[in-house]
């Protein structure tokens, strides 16, 4: 079997296995998770992902060996928008993997017709050493009964902002620090939804936001957005005291 090294993402993103376990849960969208016109958020959809992950690990073998992990992309396709007090079936399943690295599907659908589908690429992570770690035969065991990508690598896609492009100041809070003293995964989908608020057709329905993770934003970094717009696509980038921390791409998709 070949590895698989994407060179960008697929559409549709890999679909459910017609046979063996996928974690199914319900939630409520709540009023913290909606902007102004009660649409669901990009970041409340990342932290939706990363809570549902969470909760699967309860309900998996050897998932308490494995409470540290380090999101490095999720794509976001949003296919119908998704409203306030939206009652969502969930579904969480993994699509390839390798032994120290998994992609994630989550599927999101509302009970109004709202629909959003999300991949992860989600390193296992040692919380003492703090890198990659390989995870036990117990907890894959259901990931490899349902995958036929086993050789799974990291292979970025998005492509870099230039340096020519303006930059503004994004000020960080107490609260956008997570338990290892990063800047939460979904803090990074805040930069996105700021530039889609300027740029409000972006958010044309269907459409697919993707966000890459290059290096950690730790407290007391100056970070700073620089945004690029074509007419296929708006690219970000977000840099830490000048680095690049994390690339961004929102494009439409074949309706």
């Amino acid at each position: 079997m070949t590895a698989s090294t994407r060179t960008d993402i697929p559409f549709p993103l890999p679909a459910r296995p017609a046979a063996g376990e996928i974690f199914q849960t319900e939630r409520t969208v709540r009023l913290g998770d909606v902007d102004t016109t009660g649409r669901l958020r990009l970041d409340s959809v990342a932290r939706y992902a990363m809570d549902i992950g969470y909760d699967h690990l309860g309900f998996i073998d050897d998932g308490d060996l494995h409470p540290a992990w380090l999101v490095t992309r999720t794509v976001i396709d949003v296919l119908g928008p998704i409203g306030f007090g939206e009652r969502l079936r969930v579904q969480r399943w993994p699509s390839a993997l390798s032994n120290r690295w998994f992609t994630a599907r989550i599927h999101l659908e509302g009970e109004d017709g709202g629909l959003v589908e999300v991949e992860q690429f989600l390193i296992n992570v040692d919380p003492v050493a703090g890198r990659p770690a390989r995870m036990t035969e117990r907890f894959m065991a259901p990931m490899l009964a349902v995958t036929t990508d086993h050789r799974l690598r990291w292979r970025p896609v998005l492509e870099p902002v230039a340096d020519s492009a303006p930059a503004t100041a994004f000020p960080l809070r107490a609260t956008d620090f997570d338990h290892y003293g990063h800047v939460n995964n979904a803090v990074h989908w805040q930069v996105v939804e700021e530039e889609l608020t300027a740029r409000p057709t972006r958010r044309a329905t269907p459409y697919r936001a993707v966000v890459e993770h290059l290096s950690a934003i730790t407290a007391g970094q100056e970070v700073t957005v620089r945004a690029e717009t074509s007419r296929d696509a708006l690219r970000l980038r977000v840099d830490a005291d000048r680095t690049v921390a994390t690339l961004a791409r929102v494009t439409s998709l074949p309706a």
